[in-house]
């Protein structure tokens, strides 16, 4: 592998005009409001299986428009108010199985883990959330689906998700709501600083080589997908271009993370061919957290930090929420 972007001193004042959208706000409040009024059932159910020394949940929770959607909730076997951890999933996975997820509840959290919705057939245990609502002509994968519009696009459906999963935790009585923190590689980066800019409920962000940033750059300079998809798609469709950036400037993680506050770790790999390290700069930058740090593995590909992120997450986390259970 090698440097796949800017060296170190050029990402460390990468900056790009990343002009906001009109309306914005008003089309998150008004998007969030709506799937809040659809309503919809948090159902719990206990699940048995071989991990006797904590709390497997199969959990249920109305997404957009209402729809159901899976996750796991996997916690200590007390139910006092503890800190909480909810991780999003990276590109083509889904929730998998509760076994692929004990670190942080074994760190004495409660943990949150959001299937995403029409994924999970790419790799890991699989998922279980269908995405019932349909797409326009699209190229495969799932990064040009409703791409016509801002209100027909396909993560409008999986932030949305976010931010009712993060309602639903902050409810738990197993769950200090202040201290809520929300994590993910890659496409799971993209939606936690997607779910932090667009919840009131999220105490920290951790995102680790966040998938979903600066797409004006990502979409003409990534030679690998999933970028490549809306490449792809405007090969074939070249009299959109200037429509699709505008569907997509909604959903930029680096045009969000201005309306992030809460303190922030970051991740970059500078041999990442998946996702520019630009552009995880490029997210980082608009932060208006005063607390944040950006950790560099310098030579490593898309794989990140790997355990050795997540070891440094849990010292970090605790250096700001305290102990699990305070």
């Amino acid at each position: 592998m090698n440097f796949t972007d800017l060296t170190l001193e050029e990402l460390e004042d990468y900056r790009p005009d990343l002009p906001e959208p009109g309306g914005l706000d008003a089309f998150w409040n008004s998007t969030i409001a709506e799937a809040r009024a659809a309503g919809g059932e948090v159902v719990r159910t206990p699940l048995d299986g071989p991990i006797a020394e904590l709390v497997i949940e199969d959990l249920v929770f109305p997404g957009f428009a209402g729809d159901p959607v899976r996750g796991w909730v996997i916690r200590p076997k007390d139910a006092a108010p503890r800190a909480a951890v909810v991780q999003f999933i990276g590109y083509g996975g889904g929730r998998g199985l509760p076994g692929e997820h004990l670190g942080w509840a074994s760190a004495g959290y409660v943990h949150v883990v959001m299937d995403t919705r029409g994924q999970g057939s790419g790799w890991g245990g699989g998922g279980g959330t269908a995405d019932p609502h349909g797409s326009g002509p699209a190229a495969a994968g799932y990064l040009t689906r409703g791409i016509e519009s801002p209100e027909t696009y396909y993560y409008r459906r999986v932030y949305t998700d976010a931010v009712r999963l993060l309602d639903a935790v902050a409810a738990f009585p197993e769950v200090d709501a202040s201290r809520i923190a929300v994590t993910g590689v890659s496409q799971g980066g993209g939606i936690s600083i997607a779910a932090a800019a667009l919840s009131s409920h999220v105490a920290a962000v951790m995102p680790d080589v966040p998938f979903l940033c600066d797409f004006p750059r990502s979409t003409t300079r990534t030679p690998l997908p999933p970028f490549t998809e809306v490449t792809k798609y405007l090969s074939v469709h070249r009299d959109r271009v200037a429509d699709v950036l505008a569907t997509l400037s909604y959903f930029d993680g680096a045009v969000l993370a201005s309306r992030i506050s809460a303190p922030a770790l970051f991740s970059v790999a500078l041999m990442d061919d998946v996702v520019l390290p630009s552009s995880v700069f490029a997210a980082y930058h608009r932060l208006a957290s005063t607390d944040r740090e950006i950790e560099v593995y310098a030579h490593n590909g898309h794989e990140g930090g790997g355990p050795f992120q997540w070891l440094r997450q849990t010292s970090w986390l605790a250096d700001r929420f305290g102990a699990p259970l305070a």
